[in-house]
C-alpha cells in the first residue's frame, strides 16, 4: 500500500518536471528579410481575349520619296544665270509662245507685229514659232488658224540670203487643225487632256516651248537639294533625235523638191557622222542663229579640225581663195525648207546634215520626190551656186562631175629628173 503511494507521488513529480521543461511561446518578433524568388510555376491556361486597348503613338517618319516636279525655267535661272541668258537667245524656248493680255510675244533678233487677216491679237491664244523663220497662230479655242480655202495664215520672215519672205502664205487652208505638236514644242508634255481647257489643244504641258527641264528632266529635287540630286545630262544624238526627226530615222522625207524641216537626226543616220554626238559640234544652250547674229563661231568645232587633209587640197583655185566658199557651202548646202525655198535654184532656208558628196550623182531625190538620197548630189552641192542667175557661172552635168571627182585629192608629185640630163 505504501509502495503504491510512492508510485503516485513519483508520477506527479515527473509530470511536473516535464511541464517545467516545455518552452513557453513568447510575443512574435519582426519579419525577417525576404528570401530569393523561387522558379516560376507552370503557365496557366490562356484566358479569353480582352477589349482592344487605345492606339499607340505614331512612329517617327522615315525618308519618303516624292517624284520630282517641274519648277520652270525661272527657277533654273536663279543659279544658272549665264547659261540661262545664252539659252534665252536661242530658238528652243520659242517653239510655242502664249499671248498675254493681247500683247504679241517678244523674241530676240525678230519682231512679230501682225496677225492673219480678220484677226486681232485679242483673238490669239498662242503663236507657234516666230523665231527667225515663220509664225503660225492658234485661236482662242486652241485650233491652228487656217482660214478658208483662199486664206493665208502663215507669216514668213524676210530672208536676206534668199531675198525672199516678208509674206503671208496658206497653211492647210480650209481645214480644221487642232494643235497636237506639244511633244516637240513644249516642256513636260502629256498627251492626256487639253491645255487651258481649250478643245483644240491636244494634251497638256508644264511650260510652252522647249525649256530647261525638257532636256534635263523635272528639277524640284535638284532645286531643293542640288548636292544630292543631279539633273539629267544626255549627250547622245538620239536624245536630240527625239524631236529632230520625222517619221523613221532610216528615211529622209522630202516634198516639193526640198527636204522637210527638223530631220537632222535622219540625215546624220545616213552617214559616218552618226558616230558623233550632236553636242560635239553644237552647244545645246546656244543656237546657230543667235551665234550668227552676234558674230560668233556657230559650232564648237569646225570641219577642218577633223578633215584637215581635205582642207589643204582643193581642185578649184577660186574656191580656195574665196572667203565666201567654206566647207559647209558644198557639204552642207541648203537642201531643207522650213519656211522658204526655191527648188529651181536648188536652195532652201536650212542647211542639211547630209554631208558626203557623191561626185557622180546629180539628183538629190528619188523618182517620186518623197525621199532624199543618202549622199549629196551635185545639183545642191554645186548648182546652188552654179545655176542661172546664181552667184557662179552655170556648169553642165559633165563639167560638175569632172570638177567634183578627186576634188580633195592632191595631184601626184612631179618625178625628179636625173642629176645629169643627156645631151
Amino acid at each position: 500500500m505504501q509502495r503504491k503511494y510512492w508510485y503516485i507521488i513519483l508520477a506527479i513529480v515527473m509530470a511536473l518536471a516535464m511541464a517545467a521543461c516545455t518552452p513557453q511561446e513568447g510575443p512574435q518578433g519582426p519579419p525577417g528579410p525576404e528570401g530569393p524568388q523561387g522558379p516560376p510555376g507552370p503557365e496557366g491556361p490562356q484566358g479569353p481575349p480582352g477589349e482592344p486597348g487605345p492606339p499607340g503613338k505614331d512612329g517617327v517618319d522615315g525618308v519618303s520619296f516624292e517624284p520630282p516636279q517641274y519648277v520652270g525655267r525661272e527657277t533654273c535661272s536663279e543659279c544658272h544665270e549665264d547659261i540661262y541668258a545664252r539659252f534665252m537667245k536661242s530658238g528652243h524656248p520659242y517653239k510655242l509662245n502664249p499671248v498675254v493680255d493681247g500683247q504679241p510675244p517678244e523674241y530676240p533678233f525678230t519682231k512679230l507685229e501682225d496677225v492673219p487677216e480678220g484677226y486681232t491679237w485679242d483673238d490669239i491664244s498662242y503663236v507657234i514659232g516666230g523665231y527667225n523663220w515663220k509664225a503660225r497662230f492658234i485661236d482662242k479655242n486652241g485650233y491652228i488658224i487656217t482660214g478658208d480655202e483662199n486664206a493665208k495664215t502663215q507669216y514668213n520672215y524676210y530672208n536676206p540670203e534668199l531675198d525672199m519672205g516678208n509674206n503671208w502664205v496658206a497653211y492647210h487652208a480650209g481645214e480644221e487643225k487642232p494643235y497636237d505638236c506639244g511633244t516637240c514644242h513644249t516642256t513636260g508634255y502629256s498627251p492626256e487632256g487639253n491645255q487651258d481647257g481649250l478643245p483644240g489643244l491636244i494634251g497638256t504641258w508644264a511650260e510652252p516651248g522647249i525649256q530647261c527641264e525638257e532636256c534635263h528632266g523635272p528639277g524640284s529635287a535638284h532645286a531643293e537639294y542640288p548636292m544630292s540630286f543631279a539633273m539629267n545630262v544626255d549627250r547622245d544624238s538620239a536624245a536630240c533625235g527625239d524631236c529632230h526627226f520625222r517619221g523613221v530615222p532610216e528615211e529622209v522625207d522630202a516634198k516639193g523638191g526640198l527636204i522637210k524641216h527638223h530631220e537632222q537626226y535622219e540625215e546624220l543616220f545616213q552617214s559616218k557622222h552618226l558616230a558623233l554626238n550632236c553636242v560635239d559640234c553644237h552647244d545645246p544652250h546656244d543656237g546657230v542663229i543667235q551665234l550668227r547674229k552676234t558674230g560668233e563661231q556657230t559650232t564648237r568645232t569646225q570641219c577642218e579640225n577633223c578633215h584637215f587633209k581635205e582642207a589643204q587640197v582643193q581642185k578649184s583655185e577660186k574656191h580656195a581663195s574665196s572667203s565666201d566658199v567654206q566647207c559647209i557651202s558644198c557639204h552642207m548646202p541648203r537642201v531643207t525648207k522650213s519656211a522658204l525655198g526655191d527648188p529651181e535654184k536648188f536652195t532652201g532656208d536650212i542647211r542639211t546634215h547630209l554631208m558626203a558628196i557623191d561626185p557622180n550623182q546629180i539628183e538629190q531625190f528619188n523618182e517620186d520626190g518623197t525621199q532624199s538620197l543618202s549622199q549629196l548630189g551635185l545639183n545642191f552641192a554645186c548648182r546652188s551656186c552654179h545655176v542661172e542667175d546664181g552667184s557662179a557661172e552655170p556648169m553642165t552635168d559633165e563639167e560638175l562631175k569632172a570638177m567634183a571627182n578627186d576634188y580633195h585629192t592632191a595631184p601626184p608629185a612631179a618625178e625628179e629628173g636625173t642629176a645629169e640630163e643627156s645631151n
